[in-house]
């Protein structure tokens, strides 16, 4: 399949408030902050502002839900790869990402990333090279994040928790690839859903048996240890080093995907 031309470099005046573009906007308060605020209720004209904008945002919030449920109907077996917005081209880390989007694309699965840079721009353009769908569930932030280039269908989200929903609905498995904060709050979530049964067992990969081997260490040292969890729970982990090795763990999970047209479990 033929690459497509790169987009200018984005325009970083830009900025989004979940599908609606501005420019030249020097705020960095997103829907989330504004949603978090706390406000004093012992103020009655701020208490009753809020009530009222919340009351709205509601609105808001269900129909981003709705937006992502149609954006993503189509989307049979897919997986999704969460993975640092900060590694650069040409390095080790982006080549080992496209390698992994492009082995889960050749086995019949859909790429589900948070849509930028990095490790995410990575394994979209491994699965655009493959001519697998490639999907990108971008969010709202104080500094911009622009969808890549290499995304088929792409959202911008203003919330957190409604594109969260997106990414563990649609795919039959997590992968992880190095990544920060971000990374691991995907992960962990992913790890609390498994762990108490909110969804059906699937599996999560963890990419770079270096990366990740001082963490496995501490829950097992430490949680384990200290019973703060079962020793299953740390099966529910799955640690490789190649992208084949992951592929062949999601495909393991589920090995009617793909097949007769059987969409795997659903959750």
């Amino acid at each position: 399949m033929s690459q497509p031309d790169l987009p200018p470099t984005p325009d970083t005046s830009t900025s989004y408030a979940g599908p609606i573009l501005f420019r030249r906007d020097d705020s960095e308060e997103t829907t989330d902050r504004s949603l978090l605020a706390w406000v004093d209720p012992r103020d009655p004209g701020r208490r009753v502002d809020r009530t009222v904008r919340d009351s709205w945002r509601v609105l808001r919030i269900q129909s981003e839900f709705v937006a992502g449920f149609d954006a993503m109907s189509d989307v049979a077996e897919a997986v999704t790869v969460f993975g640092s917005a900060r590694i650069k081209p040409d390095t080790d880390a982006y080549r080992l990402s496209v390698r992994l989007g492009q082995a889960l694309g050749e086995a019949g699965y859909a790429v589900i990333t948070g849509g930028g840079p990095g490790a995410m721009e990575a394994a979209n353009r491994g699965a655009f090279d493959a001519g697998a769908q490639s999907i990108g569930l971008n969010i709202e932030l104080p500094f911009e994040q622009h969808i890549n280039p290499w995304v088929d269908v792409g959202m911008n989200f203003r919330y957190f928790f409604v594109r969260k929903t997106m990414f563990v609905k649609y795919a039959q498995a997590f992968v992880c690839l190095p990544g920060g904060f971000g990374t691991l709050d995907e992960l962990f979530e992913a790890l609390t859903l498994v762990q108490t049964k909110k969804v059906e067992r699937f599996p999560i990969v963890l990419v770079g048996r270096d990366y990740w081997a001082g963490l496995i260490d501490w829950m097992r040292d430490r949680l384990l240890a200290e019973g703060m969890i079962s020793a299953g729970d740390i099966d529910l982990l799955h640690v490789v080093d190649t992208p084949e090795e992951a592929v062949e763990i999601v495909k393991s999970s589920c090995p009617t995907c793909g097949k007769d047209g059987d969409g795997g479990p659903a959750r």
